[in-house]
């Protein structure tokens, strides 16, 4: 029983990690500019946001009672934290170096 008590906390503990990094990458694709995306070589800025937000919608769907509604119970729910990882682990350091040029005032 104490063990039991235990595995769902386990869970619902490594569920809400696992939402928290999905809601972190998704945060950090929307604030950065669309030309970042491109200008480093990676797909576009929609084509992240979209699958960011599907990885973070699911993954909040699949928190484990008693916080949770747990729809997709067992280990399933952490294969919605691959694209945040991809993301922070390959895109993020790229278009995080992006800066924007400043507007040309003239001169010579």
């Amino acid at each position: 029983m104490l063990i039991g008590f235990v595995q769902v906390y386990l869970f619902l503990g490594l569920a809400l990690v696992a939402f928290g990094v999905e809601l972190w990458a998704l945060v950090h694709a929307a604030r950065q500019p669309a030309p970042a995306f491109v200008s480093a070589g990676k797909r576009t800025k929609n084509f992240w946001l979209l699958l960011l937000g599907a990885g973070a919608a699911l993954g909040f769907i699949a928190i484990p009672p008693p916080l949770g509604v747990g729809i997709f119970g067992g280990f399933l729910q952490f294969f919605f934290i691959v694209p945040a990882a991809i993301y922070l682990a390959d895109v993020k350091p790229a278009v995080s170096g992006y800066r924007r040029r400043p507007p040309n005032r003239g001169g010579w």
